[in-house]
């Protein structure tokens, strides 16, 4: 273990690098490192119990940069570990390099990316949850900076770590006093932090963040008692530098000649850390993820009426049991997504977020780094506040699982504020997302199950409405599938539904039928990807003429994914969407208003026809 005296120089050491790389790079947040560079080097060679070379060992205690832009700071600590040559530091934001701007899991020693602040904290109380749910005794280490302590879901963070006592958490806050365009709202004065984490059931201690000593004295300390620990560091931006504390130097790295300065006035009293002993984790044995689970069989009639909404918290306590590596959060809805079920058999795995989405997304992103299969299900419109967790997540390289229930106009009297309208659009544009949308128990429990095998970003959309089962017990479904329900010789064009409005183009193709008109119908319940070739092969037997039907405003949502894939092959794609703001009412009132219900789709076919007629006097052209 090193001394005090070594520490010190260690931290010098990690500064000299910061600038080198910061320099060299011509771009970076030097400033933002030096005031940290102590307290990395005393938590990484004084304090931490882990192993340099195996960053992933799953007892080793974990370290989050939540003040993301201090990377440089974070890749200095690990190449002084011995993990990777220190003279690659310089390949600091190269195309051809994983050290990033920001750190993401590209690097083996990334949990998380980080960057977009306010994040780090939950996802640390997700890690230290897990740690609890494994009986692992690894230690959660979250760096953040005062001013990313603005943000709400710092707090919201803050305040599950309390309720839960998750005392294997320790925050550390680097008071540096200085944001990027001015001082932060409290300056120096730690004692606001401080006081803030205490109200939010922390113990709190306040230090100065260039002390060594102090810095050792109150990490000791890490682990006792029942609370989570927070240290709040008094410190300077910029600290060893010509330019420490001075504003505008934010993301800023130095100039040539006063970086070789720097360097220069550093190198006497900076030593590398190299020799030093880092105390191994404990021994444990690997809780491994269950591979190709058998899940248990579900039992539903065609004809039978349940909510998928009730569907997907069957589905989850049904798999919950097969697979001990699913956890379940919610957000005080849990008797409304049916969530419940899985809370009620499995408290253990099971983590009451409150209503503070952005956090409960974050712990989510947190538990599903120390092998877990987070499902995390809200209203589909409050998933829309945690929208930069879910947009981060994918930048983490996440296993997310999410389920917005009360999706669409379809939930009726609780009006425009309570529907998820914009929840496909959201989830669709997120790089690597799957999104489904079923239309009844068996697919949405199906999915659920699919969801469950599958390693990335998942939603699924479910209703609050019962809807009658379609499918048979033993129907598959996959990601990037759609079925055909209704098809013939005859057929004129082809419906493509999702969700509730699947159930209202059977009903309209019934009554069309009664017109001597055929239509297919086909349920699009993968909606990211989607079953393109299918569609493209339906729309080729009925004039190429395509009328979707969703439950979703038309930006972003069903329409415009078929539209899409389709827009290369001559297909005509007529669009029915939720057009304007919604209202309170019964959710018939509502789908006919906004003409997604059967007698909507039967009057846009008949103008869809009108058009065909036109089409074929005068062929369409790309």
């Amino acid at each position: 273990m090193a001394t005090p005296e070594q520490l010190q120089a260690i931290a010098n050491q990690l500064r000299i690098h910061s600038i080198a790389a910061t320099t060299a790079a011509g771009s970076g947040h030097v400033t933002s490192c030096c005031s940290a560079a102590e307290l990395v080097a005393a938590l990484f060679f004084g304090h931490m119990r882990f192993d340099p070379k195996n960053p992933q060992y799953p007892n080793n205690d974990r370290f989050i940069l939540s003040k993301g832009h201090a990377a440089p700071l974070l890749y200095a600590a690990w190449a002084e570990a011995g993990l990777f040559p220190v003279e690659r530091l310089t390949d600091l934001r190269k195309i051809d390099s994983d050290l990033e701007g920001h750190p993401t899991p590209r690097l083996s020693f990334v949990d998380v990316a980080t960057g977009s602040l306010g994040q780090g904290l939950s996802n640390g109380v997700g890690m230290a949850i897990s740690a609890g749910i494994d009986h692992y005794d690894f230690r959660t280490y979250v760096l953040l900076g005062d001013g990313e302590c603005a943000e709400g879901s710092v707090w919201e963070a803050a305040s599950l770590a309390g309720v839960r006592k998750l005392n294997s958490l320790i925050a550390l806050i680097d008071v540096n006093r200085l944001g990027q365009s001015e001082q932060t709202a409290f300056g120096h004065d730690v004692e606001v932090y401080r006081k803030r984490f205490e109200a939010f059931g922390w113990r709190a201690v306040s230090i100065d963040g260039h002390n060594i000593d102090e810095i050792l004295n109150v990490l000791t300390t890490a682990g006792q008692g029942e609370l989570p620990l927070c240290i709040v560091a008094r410190t300077i931006k910029g600290k060893g530098l010509a330019v420490a504390d001075k504003e505008n130097w934010h993301g800023k790295p130095l100039p040539e000649a006063d970086a070789e300065k720097a360097i220069a006035s550093l190198r006497p009293i900076a030593k590398s850390a190299s020799g030093i002993s880092i105390p191994p984790p404990t021994q444990v044995e690997i809780k491994s993820r269950a591979q190709n689970v058998q899940f248990p069989p579900i039992s539903y009639k065609p004809g039978d009426k349940i909510a998928t909404r009730e569907a997907y918290g069957t589905a989850l306590a049904r798999i919950g049991g097969a697979d001990q590596s699913i956890v379940a959060l919610d957000g005080d809805v849990k008797n409304s997504t049916y969530s419940e079920k899985f809370f009620k058999k499995f408290p253990e795995r099971s983590v009451e977020c409150y209503i503070a989405e952005q956090n409960m997304v974050g712990v989510a992103v947190g538990m599903g780094t120390r092998g877990k299969k987070p499902f995390a299900a809200t209203f589909a419109c409050f998933l829309s506040r945690a929208y930069d967790q879910i947009r981060m997540s994918a930048v983490s390289f996440a296993d997310l699982k999410l389920c917005g229930s009360h999706a669409g106009v379809s939930i009726g009297e609780d009006g425009p504020s309570q529907m998820g309208l914009e929840d496909v659009a959201m989830m669709r544009a997120v790089e690597g997302s799957i999104v489904l949308c079923p239309c009844d128990a068996v697919s949405t429990e199906r999915l659920v199950e699919a969801m469950a095998r599958h390693d990335g970003i998942s939603y699924i959309r479910t209703l609050r409405p019962k809807t009658p089962v379609l499918y048979s017990a033993d129907e598959k479904f996959e990601f990037g599938g759609a079925k055909v329900l209704r098809q013939s010789d005859n057929d004129q064009l082809t419906i493509v539904a999702s969700g509730v409005t699947v159930h209202e183009a059977l009903k309209a193709a019934e009554q069309l039928h009664e017109e001597q008109i055929g239509v297919a119908v086909i349920d699009a319940y993968s909606i990211k990807p989607l079953a393109t070739e299918l569609l493209r092969e339906a729309a080729r037997k009925t004039n190429n003429v395509i009328v979707t039907v969703e439950d979703h405003y038309a930006e972003g949502g069903l329409g415009e994914a078929v539209a899409a894939a389709l827009s290369q092959n001559n297909v005509v794609v007529r669009r029915l969407a939720v057009s304007s703001l919604a209202h309170s009412a019964k959710e018939q009132e509502l789908l006919a208003r906004f003409g997604i219900d059967a007698a909507g789709i039967v009057e846009e076919v008949h103008r869809a026809l009108e058009y065909v007629a036109t089409l074929q006097e005068e062929p369409f052209i790309a």
